[in-house]
């Protein structure tokens, strides 16, 4: 899928073979210590300085439950989202359910509308395969995707006490849902 927004070429490209460049890519945003916070579940500071190291290998078994598109701006990949089908971390636990998520993990990407436009994508795949019902989670202090999450029309259903930890002290989890 292609959009042309003013003058940027955004497009979305269903993964089903990970690459070097995806590979490197997710893992430059998974280390990043101005992105950790809002993607990884931490407990304590020492998570915050925690590496992950993906391989090729781990990113193949992920994409065989991981439905996972990349994100690029104008031949550049800044990002990646997707939807994994009833996971265990529901918090209702609705049969036919997607979890999704979302990381625009360049900067160049970020406040542009490129996630509002990549969410809308990914609600229309979704739906396309028969799903009904979206659910995800938010840390309380990511207020930006909290708004994302709002104008899409996702509505908060409940929220998790200390669930991660950032900036000295535990914040909740946002569970939110939308039917499509």
């Amino acid at each position: 899928m292609v959009y042309k927004e003013h003058t940027m070429k955004i497009n979305f490209i269903k993964l089903t073979e990970p690459t070097t460049e995806y590979m490197e890519a997710l893992n430059r945003w998974e280390n990043d210590p101005a992105l950790i916070p809002l993607i990884r579940v931490c407990q304590n500071e020492e998570d915050l300085k925690e590496r992950a190291q993906n391989t090729l290998e781990s990113l193949k078994q992920r994409l065989e439950h991981d439905h996972t598109w990349s994100i690029h701006l104008d031949g550049r990949l800044i990002g990646e989202m997707g939807y994994q089908v009833d996971p265990g971390h529901l918090y209702k636990k609705e049969p036919g359910t997607v979890w999704i998520g979302i990381t625009i993990g360049e900067e160049i990407g970020r406040g542009k509308g490129i996630g509002f436009l990549a969410l809308q994508h990914l609600e229309e795949q979704i739906e396309s395969q028969g799903f009904k019902r979206i659910e995800l989670g938010v840390f309380e202090f990511n207020t930006n995707a909290i708004k994302l999450y709002q104008k899409l029309g996702y509505r908060e259903i409940a929220r998790i006490k200390d669930f991660t930890y950032w900036n000295g002290k535990m914040w909740q989890d946002i569970r939110m849902e939308k039917h499509v």
